[in-house]
């Protein structure tokens, strides 16, 4: 079951933007870095893992540093924070070039999580329109990944009636070598509502640390 908590909006110190870009200026906005995934390609070649599950554990695991990046609304329009949350990826089909949506439920512990990960990726990963896995749970977020091309600016827009996505929208791309690093764009799209430019910055941060931690962890299955 997902718990959350409710913002307090008397004490909460965004109060004012949250109103003000919810009700007046529902902006969404996009901000693209590159992260260098050097360490965590080595620890991957070393150890036999896929790069692209590690990758969406490591993202998983900075929004749950990020208070931010796991808001969202209730059935009483009440702003509230997800305990966790578990990520949404997208797999690709190369028989007709579609992708489809899966999900798999979180662990902290990397051997779980990619156990779980491409155990689902294996069961539904040939399943083609836009749900492969059914059941995905209220507190998930969108992470995919564009290995045909190195981006350097990558943007999502909710148009008509919507509003804009409270959930984070994460797009990773291709990794090349630069400098003796090796450099990923990674780009975050996300409601202004709830996040400012403040809270990208610690995202692209914190990234890199998890990153570099998992692979100074020699976590193993």
């Amino acid at each position: 079951m997902e718990h959350y908590t409710k913002i307090d909006m008397a004490t909460w110190p965004r109060r004012e933007h949250y109103r003000y870009y919810s009700q007046t200026l529902k902006v969404e906005f996009n901000m693209t870095a590159p992260v260098n995934v050097k360490n965590l390609l080595g620890f991957c070649r070393a150890n036999g893992y896929r790069f692209y599950p590690a990758a969406i554990y490591c993202v998983t695991r900075t929004l749950g540093r990020i208070e931010n990046f796991r808001m969202f609304r209730n059935a009483d329009g009440e702003l509230c924070v997800w305990d966790r949350v578990v990520p949404n990826y997208t797999i690709f089909h190369a028989d007709d070039c579609t992708f489809s949506d899966c999900w798999t439920d979180f662990s902290d512990d990397f051997g779980t999580f990619y156990r779980a990960v491409t155990a689902d990726m294996q069961t539904f990963g040939g399943n083609h329109g836009i749900k492969a896995k059914p059941g995905q749970p209220s507190n998930f977020y969108c992470v995919s990944c564009t290995p045909w091309v190195s981006f350097t600016g990558c943007g999502s827009r909710v148009t008509g009636s919507s509003e804009p996505a409270f959930f984070p929208i994460i797009v990773m791309g291709r990794y090349e070598e630069s400098g003796g690093a090796v450099k990923m764009p990674v780009a975050l799209s996300i409601a202004h509502a709830v996040a400012d430019g403040y809270h990208a910055a610690l995202f692209f941060r914190y990234l890199q640390e998890e990153m570099d931690a998992l692979a100074a962890s020699g976590a193993g299955l």
